[in-house]
């Protein structure tokens, strides 16, 4: 089958691999439809973790059942399903606890398995023709038969739970204000996440054009940060007040808008800008270590962070990935009562075999890319 591979810093390729098999019982092999270039897949792209070569990339998944082993009860050939980016074994103790990005069984040195992703497990990932799935009657989702809502199903394994995450590890309430750090995928989907939940007021920091005016199609304020330090403008634009809540949905590679890598830059300005006993939401990644970290404490995994600040203010900070199966069975049913668009985001469908134009022109920021959907 053809898939896309790491092949080291800047480079991926397109290349015949072993086709996927069922290899356990419990396996299915699912044909991919629509697998997406995510965000996360461009720390990896960039060579900033250990992704060994020739692994293939893409944890943003979904298609048809094409196979299933014998001890899948629930799952048939043919159907059409999402699956969570995070791999969960369905009995462990995080599992039972609702916790399924955290998977204590699932083969990886940390708690929590993903598809093509480094250091979390030894799974293959799904920018190919065909997909292994481990576990598949715990970790797949059912969608309805045919080809509708293709672009939207397709956010349900990853951005837009993870999105959602992001505003319940904040504690965001019914007209409540929140401000988002990074207009990115992630980021617009917790701006549409908020605006679902009948936030107040909302607020998205970025300072590409083409992603803060999709910001603005769910209501959000865009705040530009190329135009001025971002906490100035949010506390002008609230009088002083600040916000209620905050997400940051960038991690650690954070930019200032010079290009400087600044990776608690984002979180200094939510510290800032969410009121005394106000929450915030971490669902951008940062890394145990980063040897190519721009200063000496990133590379060991820690920060410069204005944690007394923090703390004086009484503000709670909730951290770490997703588990999309608290919240991917609901998304999924608001898309089809039409409550839920998360495939505006889309700028970008493209075959399998374009997969190295796209790597290059989403990790660039270029204009206009804001989010690539490949069609093995």
């Amino acid at each position: 089958m053809r898939a896309v591979t790491y092949q080291g810093p800047h480079e991926v390729r397109v290349e015949e691999v072993p086709d996927a098999k069922v290899e356990a019982p419990t396996d299915a092999v699912v044909k991919i439809t629509s697998a997406n270039v995510c965000g996360s897949d461009l720390h990896m792209y960039e060579g900033r973790t250990d992704l060994e070569t020739g692994r293939i990339l893409g944890h943003e998944n979904m298609g048809t059942v094409a196979e299933v082993g014998s001890g899948i009860t629930r799952l048939k050939v043919g159907d059409r399903v999402s699956l969570p980016f995070n791999i969960g074994c369905g009995h462990c103790r995080n599992c039972q606890a609702q916790k399924t990005g955290f998977c204590l069984e699932i083969g990886s040195d940390t708690p929590g398995g993903a598809f093509g992703f480094a250091d979390m497990g030894p799974y293959q990932g799904g920018q190919a023709e065909y997909l292994r799935v481990p576990f598949a009657d715990f970790n797949a989702l059912r969608l309805p038969g045919g080809t509708e809502h293709e672009l939207d199903f397709t956010m349900l394994s990853d951005i837009f739970p993870t999105g959602w995450h992001g505003t319940r590890l904040a504690g965001l309430e019914p007209g409540e204000s929140i401000a988002v750090m990074g207009a990115g995928p992630v980021g617009l989907m917790a701006a549409l996440s908020a605006s679902i939940q009948g936030a107040d007021r909302i607020f998205v920091v970025d300072q590409h054009a083409d992603r803060l005016a999709l910001a603005e199609k769910v209501g959000a304020t865009p705040i530009d940060f190329s135009e001025g330090d971002p906490a100035e403008q949010i506390m002008e634009a609230t009088k002083g007040v600040g916000v209620d809540r905050g997400v940051e949905a960038v991690g650690w590679q954070a930019h200032d808008h010079e290009g400087v890598e600044h990776p608690a830059g984002t979180y200094d300005t939510l510290v800032d800008v969410v009121r005394a006993t106000g929450g915030i939401g971490g669902v951008g990644i940062f890394l145990p270590a980063d040897p190519h970290g721009p200063d000496e404490l990133m590379q060991q995994g820690r920060l410069r962070f204005p944690f007394g600040k923090l703390w004086f203010k009484g503000l709670s900070l909730g951290t770490g990935q997703a588990d999309v199966k608290i919240y991917n069975r609901r998304l999924r049913d608001l898309i089809i009562a039409g409550r839920a668009n998360p495939g505006f985001i889309v700028s970008h469908e493209l075959g399998l075999d374009q997969a190295v134009e796209a790597y290059q022109h989403f990790d660039a920021r270029d204009e206009g890319w804001t989010k690539v959907v490949l069609h093995p």
